[in-house]
């Protein structure tokens, strides 16, 4: 509910504050008195672009602030806490919305003081008020809106809400499973050539580093002479030669012995003379040993020849550059065929899971159908009831549903259908209906969304509704019903009209006057509540003129009264 609206330099408003009523709140005034300029202020607040034109005082920034009571609200808080968690304070009832257009012409928004974009300002917007102006009439128009009356009038969100996730999750599990599809279309393309490589590197049976040891043993083999000519030389000298080392080292030794107790350092030098005769001896050992082991066998070396040709084949075939990189090809390999065997039954299991979610949209879409269906009849007879009351007597509202694929909301498309001449007592049948969006006027569709948001206002919980001018065309009874609808509006949420009809001001909860004044030589817009006999006065004028006669003010008297 818009509880407080302020306006700072905005046109030829100066400074303004409203304060409005929680029921039916009227504004009247004078053509061009600016009642459309407090509707463009107040559209600020509601995320419309903004122009530096509307400032009259270029030294002095433009701002309009809302305050709107939140209380019971749950859609507000909600999107608060989603989208704008540094304003949201869970035990505050008032929320206050600021847009403010600097001398440089930079706009900026606000909530609880804390800056937003515009986008998200006009998303809250749309929860805190319904501005209804004649050219939003087209909106009626709109499939999705009139899905939107029937599935208000069923009372059934939760269930659409239910029906909307699964919906979700059948159009994304299909997505699923035609990715899966497609992956196996590409695997089925390279799974004769990878099954092929795979093949070959599997009789391949090579070991971890197998190619680099060949490598490094083929290196021996093909030197194997020289290298056991070295190590039996080492050997030979070291133990059988005309003087071995070894045995030299030992006489050095014994030599050196029985002079070890004449000087100090003498043991430690004939340890290590024997430590060196123990190491060159295992030296010439190891030199033995590893001679008896290197052989020349071109046998042998052919087959590693072999291995080590076929090896680098492969390394060069796949881009590889150890034999370990082989085998890590070669498990993916594996990897990717094992992969077209279970790709299959996981495109399977998508299938069925889809088709479960399917049958169970299905049947919720049913259930929404229905709901929807049952509310065709009554709101077409409401509707006509409605119309007859605002001057339309011969007007009538037919609802057409057809079935198509699933989609977001549904398997229905729901079609307004209108006739605005029907003669009385005519056939329905027999009468053509066209859509609503071809052959209303602006008045015709102003006064049926009148009619419609009524119906609606009482199944669910709509924002202030604001209606700017919608009884334009209209006068007499069918004002005066405009009105009594709107007062019935107003028993359930607050409403805001614009009005020249006196019929429907004298319904106001709270009647407000726009006017002119002079104001150090310029023009400006001003706004004040009525009182009882100032809106008499102001009823009686719009009746008969400037200076209301005696009778117009009686029958202002009995407007209000009534």
């Amino acid at each position: 509910m818009l509880q407080q609206l302020s306006i700072q330099n905005y046109a030829i408003i100066d400074e303004l504050t409203i304060d409005f009523s929680p029921k039916l709140n009227i504004i009247t005034g004078e053509t061009g008195a600016g009642k459309s300029i407090i509707v463009g202020a107040l559209a600020l607040i509601l995320g419309e672009r903004a122009d530096t034109s509307v400032l009259v005082n270029k030294n002095k920034k433009c701002v309009v602030e809302g305050l709107f009571s939140v209380k019971d609200k749950k859609e507000v808080k909600r999107f608060l806490e989603k989208n704008d968690p540094d304003s949201y304070q869970d035990d505050s009832d008032e929320l206050i919305i600021r847009r403010e257009i600097g001398v440089n012409g930079k706009s900026r928004a606000f909530i609880n003081d804390t800056p937003v974009t515009l986008d998200l300002l006009q998303q809250l917007s749309d929860l805190l008020v319904d501005l209804h102006q004649q050219f939003d009439s087209l909106q009626l128009g709109e499939s999705d809106f009139q899905r939107e009356i029937l599935d208000a009038l069923a009372g059934h969100a939760d269930l659409v809400n239910e029906y909307r996730k699964i919906f979700r999750q059948w159009m994304e599990t299909k997505k699923e499973a035609e990715e899966l599809k497609t992956r196996k279309q590409q695997f089925d393309k390279e799974a004769d050539y990878n099954r092929f490589q795979f093949k070959e590197l599997e009789e391949a049976a090579l070991r971890e580093n197998e190619l680099e040891n060949i490598d490094a043993q083929l290196k021996i083999m093909n030197n194997a002479e020289g290298i056991k000519t070295v190590l039996t030389k080492v050997y030979f000298d070291l133990e059988e030669g005309d003087a071995p080392l070894v045995q030299q080292l030992k006489i050095l030794s014994n030599q050196l012995l029985p002079f070890s107790f004449f000087h100090p350092d003498m043991a430690a030098l004939i340890q290590r003379i024997q430590s060196a005769q123990i190491e060159l001896q295992d030296i010439a050992g190891e030199a033995g040993r590893i001679s008896d082991h290197i052989n020349y066998d071109p046998e042998k070396i052919q087959l590693l020849n072999d291995r080590l040709s076929a090896g680098y084949k492969l390394l060069k075939k796949h881009g590889a550059k150890t034999t370990n990189d082989l085998l890590v090809i070669q498990a993916q390999l594996e990897e990717k065929l094992q992969a077209v065997l279970n790709i299959d039954e996981s495109i399977q299991q998508k299938e069925r899971e889809a088709g479960r979610y399917y049958d169970e949209a299905k049947k919720l879409a049913g259930k929404i159908s229905e709901g929807r269906k049952r509310q065709i009849k009554p709101l077409e007879d409401k509707a006509d009831k409605l119309l007859t009351q605002v001057g339309m007597p011969n007007a009538r509202l037919k609802v057409e549903n057809k079935v198509e694929e699933l989609n977001p909301f549904g398997f229905d498309k729901v079609e307004f259908l209108f006739n605005a001449n029907l003669p009385a007592g005519a056939d329905d049948k027999n009468i053509s209906f066209q859509p609503v969006r071809k052959i209303a006027s602006g008045g015709e569709l102003s006064r049926l969304m009148l009619c419609i948001k009524s119906l609606v206002a009482k199944s669910i919980d709509l924002p202030t509704m604001i209606f700017d001018e919608i009884d334009s065309g209209i006068s007499g009874e069918a004002a005066r019903q405009v009105g009594i609808i709107m007062k019935d509006i107003a028993t359930k949420r607050q409403v805001i009209c614009i009005t020249h009809q006196p019929q429907i001001a004298g319904k106001a909860d709270a009647h407000f006057l726009v006017y002119k004044e002079i104001v150090k030589d310029s023009v400006k817009t001003n706004i004040r509540q009525l009182t009882t006999e100032e809106r008499i006065t102001a009823v009686a004028k719009m009746l008969s003129g400037e200076k209301p006669t005696a009778a117009a003010l009686e029958n202002a008297r009995e407007m209000l009264r009534n």
